[in-house]
């Protein structure tokens, strides 16, 4: 119990939340910045879409990815721990309800930044779409496929799981979607101020995915919810592309995952 652990048993639960999720990002964004070199050396120009593809795949699927695999095979777990399996009718439901709650946390945050006129950051995404949009509709499966399924095994399965272990599931959700909102600084753009107001809009919609994990056992769930949030938001963006043939300075992206 999280009552009888000893403060250094605590810390060292904490930190290795952290470890573990900063590791993942520091894994793929290793293995991104070689690739791009290793392209630019053979005069291989990149495109925007080659640039996501490859951040997706290298990032969110095998960094993310292999570091979760890694430490389950480390501690000698198996698919259980992570909660794997088919979603039955109430994971469904609660797919539903996470979702629209996720989106309704993100947005409500996202109005009261804007009534209070905080200047937030904006996604790095928004500046690659502003050159070629149809990027947008690339990430709209790539939600359900890499970005929700990686993220959520890391930082929902492993994270979480991790803080969990000794704090209990109300610290073990609430600082895992800390650490997952915190790690998407560098994903940012603008000043350092509307940066950390960008964070504190996103851990709202991760408390959400974490609860859903939670609640379900089922690792799916959240990466499902987490899936569809991504691509509505995603879509929006193209959509306002689209229409106004400007950037979205109205579409939220900052808010994406």
């Amino acid at each position: 119990m999280a009552t009888t652990t000893r403060l250094p048993d605590l810390a060292r639960s904490f930190l290795a939340a952290i470890a573990l999720g900063g590791g993942g990002l520091v894994v793929g964004t290793i293995l991104v910045v070689i690739t791009q070199f290793a392209a630019v050396s053979a005069g291989v120009e990149l495109t925007p879409l080659a640039l996501i593809v490859i951040s997706l795949v290298l990032l969110q699927g095998i960094a993310f990815g292999g570091v979760a695999l890694v430490y389950s095979r480390y501690r000698g777990l198996d698919r259980s721990y992570f909660g794997v399996s088919v979603p039955s009718l109430r994971d469904v439901v609660a797919v539903v309800l996470g979702y629209v709650t996720a989106l309704a946390a993100a947005f409500v945050g996202a109005f009261l930044v804007s009534t209070f006129g905080v200047q937030a950051g904006s996604n790095q995404v928004t500046e690659i779409a502003a050159q070629d949009p149809e990027v947008l509709l690339l990430l709209v499966p790539a939600s359900f496929l890499l970005i929700g399924p990686g993220e959520e095994l890391l930082f929902r399965g492993v994270v979480q799981n991790r803080i969990r272990e000794s704090f209990g599931p109300v610290p073990g959700i609430a600082l895992a979607s800390a650490i997952f909102a915190a790690i998407h600084y560098v994903a940012l753009t603008g000043g350092a101020g509307g940066r950390l107001v960008t964070i504190g809009i996103l851990f709202l919609p991760s408390v959400v995915f974490g609860t859903a994990y939670e609640l379900t056992d089922n690792i799916a769930v959240p990466a499902l919810i987490h899936g569809a949030y991504n691509a509505t938001l995603f879509s929006l963006a193209y959509l306002v592309f689209k229409l106004t043939e400007m950037n979205p300075g109205g579409v939220p992206t900052g808010l994406l995952f």
